[in-house]
């Protein structure tokens, strides 16, 4: 490990701070040590940082924790993902509350074509577990990445039947990597690390305590293309999930049930609000998703008739992309400091060339 990643991974340690304001330092310095650099004055003028959070970063002084946790790391092969890296999620980067650090065990491609998530009850029928299985196998010649939350009921049964019919699968922890939770999942967990993964934004050491929960749904919602409900109460955890992957305009659907089932009652309310598709068998996900065309697709060429400044046609080639692109990603993948990124969206939008959509994200016209 080189020295710029102790300096990550302490940023990631600083009581406080959080990802919303480490991403701000960020995009001010350009690199975790010059935050750690940065006079106590710079950093209090950085926005939402303040003077609290300027004295916890100058203050910090557990540096021997961090290299103990490299030394985890080193010893169980573990790959750190900051999110400066190429090879982190980069789906991740069009949601506004992204993790700065994430640590990986396994084989997947995290950055693949295709990824689909599970989430679901704890307590399924054999309804919910016979349609899952079903999609799975449904799904084995579709090179689709399948990820879900390792917890008990509808997780595991996807992860399972995901490796029954050879697709990889990413479990995401509310964990560090020296343990699993459930136990019952050890030896799940471990084959999953060959043929897929194991995800998380914890350090070893980490229990799997109630508030950590919401931290690992917001990546099972944001790391996927599309997001699937099998069965859930209206107020199980499911439906958070669900509604976070529609805060980050994610594709979500949705097993629907019977209307005095339960265990069906969240599913059919998301249906009902047009917050998910229906969806009873791959053909509707693959529909959805245009995925059931196995040509490539060629990607529309746009043509500008007009003379984009050099900020400008930054900005431009990274929309060109892909559909719709989060802030924070054009901060990171242009170079720009934030205030050059606002100019450069204002300019491209006047021209209608940019369209900004809910939550601060941007898409061509």
């Amino acid at each position: 490990m080189n020295n710029d990643f102790l300096y990550q991974l302490a940023l990631t340690q600083i009581p406080k701070i959080g990802d919303a304001r480490a991403k701000a330092l960020l995009n001010e310095f350009g690199t975790a040590e010059a935050v750690f650099k940065a006079s106590q004055k710079k950093l209090e003028h950085i926005e939402n940082i303040g003077s609290l959070i300027a004295k916890n970063i100058k203050s910090f002084n557990d540096f021997s924790a961090c290299e103990k946790e490299i030394q985890f790391i080193e010893k169980y092969k573990i790959t750190p993902l900051f999110i400066l890296d190429n090879k982190y999620p980069q789906r991740l980067l069009q949601c506004y509350d992204s993790p700065i650090m994430l640590y990986y065990k396994g084989t997947a491609d995290l950055n693949t074509s295709k990824i689909v998530s599970i989430v679901g009850t704890r307590n399924h029928t054999d309804y919910g577990k016979n349609i899952c299985e079903k999609l799975m196998e449904e799904l084995q010649d579709e090179n689709i990445l399948v990820v879900s939350g390792l917890a008990f009921g509808i997780d595991t049964i996807a992860h399972k039947a995901a490796l029954k019919n050879k697709l990889q699968t990413v479990g995401v922890l509310a964990h560090g990597l020296d343990r699993i939770y459930p136990k019952q999942n050890t030896s799940l967990a471990k084959e999953m690390a060959e043929h897929g993964g194991l995800l998380t934004d914890f350090i070893s050491g980490t229990n799997p305590d109630k508030q950590n929960f919401p931290k690992r749904n917001r990546i099972v919602a944001g790391i996927c293309d599309a997001l699937i409900v099998i069965e859930s109460s209206k107020k199980g955890g499911s439906l958070i999930t669900a509604e976070l992957a529609n805060g980050y305009n994610k594709d979500v659907c949705a097993l629907p049930g019977r209307a005095n089932d339960t265990k069906s009652e969240g599913c059919n309310y998301l249906i009902k609000t047009n917050k998910a598709s229906l969806l009873t068998n791959a053909a509707d996900l693959l529909q959805l998703m245009g995925w059931h065309d196995k040509k490539p697709q060629v990607k529309k060429q746009r043509e500008l008739f007009i003379e984009l400044q050099p900020d400008e046609k930054i900005i431009f080639d990274i929309l060109q992309t892909k559909e719709t692109t989060q802030i924070d990603e054009l901060y990171f993948k242009s170079g720009l400091s934030s205030s050059t990124v606002a100019s450069a969206l204002l300019m491209l939008e006047m021209q209608g060339i940019v369209l900004s959509l809910p939550g601060k994200v941007y898409k061509l016209a």
